[in-house]
């Protein structure tokens, strides 16, 4: 029964992990290619309990609130809808799941840097107007439909950071970016921000300085951000000045263009 289980997860991470996956920017951001998305979970804990599953099994799956309200549960990155298609048949069978649906990447822009730009200037700063089918606008919206469900990521084995960090990933990977795991990674990348500049969809950063950051969400609007402020604890929105008496904001990073 071991052995079996040990070569189930083998298979699982080389289908996810390996065969067919769409590769990203070393360290950095990349256009998310086909996923597999399976479950409509009405009851969250029924999510939560694949998710878990599968990434004790080494898959970076995650689960999210749909439109219609229910709870679903996605992972991978393939080149192929036929490479994407394969994985999932075989770990539906394996996991016991009835049906899947394929995720097709987006074709949307995205800032690709390795590292952030100087921030823009006040003089030469452009006028952005943000409109509802900005992608920016899109993930903020996407980052609302988590609010007050309770979140973990990676059972007991999370670190201090790589909740938020997680989720803010989750919400990106729905939009169809890839970016880096952690919240001192994805500090690195993309496009500086300054404070009075946020839009919707920008990360908001905090920690004791850019060398030591511990938190992440993302930027909502009206100085308000949306993240997961602990282990176990729902995602909620909070204004930017409050959390600031808690943590220092350190900076602000976006990644669309």
């Amino acid at each position: 029964m071991v052995l079996r289980s040990f070569v189930m997860t083998v298979c699982l991470l080389i289908l996810v992990a390996g065969y067919g996956c769409a590769t990203p920017v070393a360290g950095g951001i990349s256009k998310l290619g086909y996923s597999i998305q399976v479950g409509a979970f009405s009851d969250v804990k029924n999510a939560e309990r694949l998710t878990g599953k599968l990434q004790s099994q080494g898959v970076d799956a995650f689960y999210f609130k749909k439109d219609n309200g229910l709870f679903a549960v996605r992972f991978g990155d393939f080149t192929t809808r036929r490479a994407a298609h394969r994985a999932a048949i075989k770990i539906t069978r394996e996991q016991g799941i009835d049906s899947f649906f394929i995720a097709p990447p987006l074709k949307r822009p995205l800032v690709v840097e390795t590292e952030p730009t100087t921030a823009v200037s006040v003089e030469n700063k452009p006028v952005r107007k943000q409109r509802r089918d900005d992608m920016g606008a899109i993930a903020a919206r996407t980052a609302e439909r988590f609010v007050g469900i309770p979140y973990q990521w990676g059972g007991n084995t999370v670190v201090d950071g790589m909740d938020c960090s997680g989720f803010v990933r989750a919400v990106y990977n729905l939009c169809g970016v890839n970016i880096p795991r952690t919240s001192a990674e994805q500090f690195r990348v993309g496009r500086s921000v300054e404070a009075e500049d946020l839009v919707d969809g920008d990360l908001v950063f905090f920690g004791y300085s850019e060398d030591r950051i511990s938190h992440v969400g993302i930027y909502v609007g009206s100085n308000r951000f949306v993240h997961a402020p602990r282990r176990g604890e729902e995602i909620k929105i909070t204004p930017l000045q409050g959390f600031g008496v808690h943590k220092k904001f350190v900076g602000a990073r976006r990644y669309f263009n």
